[in-house]
C-alpha cells in the first residue's frame, strides 16, 4: 500500500510557485516563510493515493459525507480519547474557521459578549464583530516560563451578557496541552454561569510531548457536554489544510440545531477531494503521524534551546502543535516581526493574537530550513548588538 512509503523530512517539496499562501507571501524576496499554520511536509502516502483513485474517476459532482467516514470518525475519537460520539452528533464543514464564525452567530443575541483568552488565534478575536457580538478577553499567564489559565479573572470577566466562552484547546499559539484538571475549572466556571464553550481542538493530534494525552473538553461530563461545540479536523494533523474538510460535535440537539440553522445558506458543503483526503488519513495515516511527530519534537527542542540563547528573546516549551510562541518584549523593538522579516526571516506578529512584543515561529519545516532561519535571526541580534 501507499501508506507504507516513507517521508524524508529533510528534503521538502520546492513550494514556490505554487500559489501557496504561505510562501508567496515572500515571493521575489530572500525571506523564510515562518508563519502561517501548514507543514512543508508531503501528506501521507495513503491520502495521495486516495486521491489520486478518487481523481482517476473524472467526476467532481456535489457530495455528501461518506458513512464510512462518519464511521472511522466515531472510531477514532473513540479509541483515542475515550470519546462515544453518535454520528448524529457531527456536523461537517468546509474549515475551522467558519465553524468558529457560526458558532458566534448561533449562540446568544445580538450585542450579548463572546469571551476569549488571549494571546490567541486570530479568527477568535475577529469572529465576534462580525456578528454583532461583543468581544471581552481575559489574558493567560505566564509564570516562570510556564502558561496558565487566570481563572479568577476569567470569572470575574464573565457577565449576565456572556453567551460563550472560545476556547483553543491544545492552546495556539502559546503551545499548552491544557490538563484534565484545568479543563474541568473551565467548565465549572461555564456551567455555573451558564456559559456555552466552543472549544477548538484542531491541534488535538499533534502531541509533542510523549507522556501527555489530550482532553476532549466534552468528555468531562454530560452537563459540559451538553453546552459544548467541538471543533475538530484532520488538517493541521495530516497537513491537507488546502483541501477543506472539518466538523463539528455538538452533541445537545437544541445547540446543534441553532448551529445548522446559523449555517444554513452561508456555509458551503464539504467538497468530494477534502472527504477523500481525510478518510484515507484517519484510516491510514498512524505510522506517518507518528514519525512527524518525532521530527517536530526534534524540532521543538532546537527552537527552545537556541531561542533562549539569544539576547531579548524568551520562549516556552511546546507542548503541543508545531508552533513556538517567543517573547520578543526583551528586544525593546515597536514591531519584532518586521525586524527578523528584514533579517530575512518572516513570523507571526503577535499582535495579530492579542499580544504586541511576541512573534510566532512554524517549526512545522526541514530542519535545514529551520536552522537557516535561526541562524538568521541571531546574525540579525548579533549586528543589532553592534549597532
Amino acid at each position: 500500500m501507499g501508506g507504507a512509503k516513507r517521508i524524508d523530512y529533510d528534503n521538502q517539496p520546492d513550494r514556490t510557485g505554487t500559489h501557496s499562501l504561505k510562501w508567496d507571501r515572500y515571493a521575489g524576496r530572500d525571506i523564510l516563510p515562518m508563519w502561517v499554520a501548514d507543514m512543508d511536509f508531503p501528506s501521507p502516502p495513503a491520502v495521495l493515493e486516495a486521491l489520486h483513485h478518487r481523481v482517476e474517476h473524472a467526476v467532481f459532482g456535489y457530495s455528501r459525507p461518506p458513512g464510512s467516514l462518519v464511521e472511522i470518525v466515531a472510531a477514532m475519537l473513540a479509541d483515542t480519547y475515550r470519546w462515544e460520539v453518535k454520528p448524529a452528533w457531527i456536523v461537517w464543514l468546509p474549515g475551522l474557521v467558519c465553524g468558529i464564525n457560526v458558532a458566534c452567530r448561533s449562540v446568544g443575541r445580538p450585542q450579548d459578549s463572546i469571551l476569549t483568552m488571549v494571546p490567541v488565534y486570530p479568527p477568535f478575536l475577529s469572529a465576534p464583530g462580525l456578528w454583532a457580538k461583543q468581544l471581552l478577553t481575559v489574558p493567560l499567564v505566564c509564570e516562570k516560563g510556564a502558561w496558565r489559565i487566570d481563572f479568577d479573572e476569567l470569572e470575574k470577566a464573565i457577565t449576565p451578557d456572556t453567551a460563550m466562552l472560545l476556547l483553543c484547546s491544545p492552546h495556539n499559539p502559546v503551545g499548552r496541552l491544557f490538563t484534565a484538571e484545568e479543563l474541568e475549572q473551565v467548565a465549572a466556571i461555564c456551567i455555573d454561569r451558564n456559559v456555552v464553550i466552543c472549544s477548538d481542538e484542531i491541534h488535538c493530534d499533534l502531541i509533542l510531548d510523549p507522556h501527555r494525552e489530550h482532553v476532549p473538553l466534552a468528555t468531562l461530563g454530560r452537563s459540559v457536554a451538553r453546552r459544548s461545540i467541538t471543533l475538530m479536523a484532520p488538517s493541521k494533523t495530516y497537513n491537507i489544510p488546502g483541501l477543506g474538510c472539518s466538523f463539528a460535535v455538538i452533541p445537545d440537539s437544541d445547540l446543534r440545531r441553532q448551529f445548522i440553522a446559523a449555517a444554513r445558506g452561508i456555509v458551503p458543503d464539504v467538497n468530494l477531494l477534502g472527504f477523500t483526503a481525510a478518510e484515507a488519513a484517519y484510516r491510514e495515516g498512524a505510522t506517518w503521524l507518528a514519525e512527524t511527530l518525532a521530527y517536530l519534537r526534534t524540532n521543538a527542542d532546537l527552537v527552545y534551546k537556541e531561542i533562549n540563547r539569544l539576547p531579548g528573546l524568551l520562549t516556552s516549551p511546546v507542548e503541543a502543535t508545531y508552533l513556538a510562541w517567543i517573547d520578543a518584549r526583551g528586544l525593546g523593538l515597536a514591531d519584532p516581526a518586521a525586524f527578523f522579516e528584514n533579517a530575512g526571516v518572516g513570523l507571526s506578529d503577535g499582535r495579530d493574537f492579542g499580544s504586541p512584543g511576541f512573534v510566532r515561529l512554524n517549526f512545522g519545516c526541514s530542519r535545514n530550513l529551520l536552522k537557516k532561519a535561526l541562524a538568521r535571526m541571531r546574525q540579525a541580534l548579533t549586528e543589532r548588538k553592534k549597532e
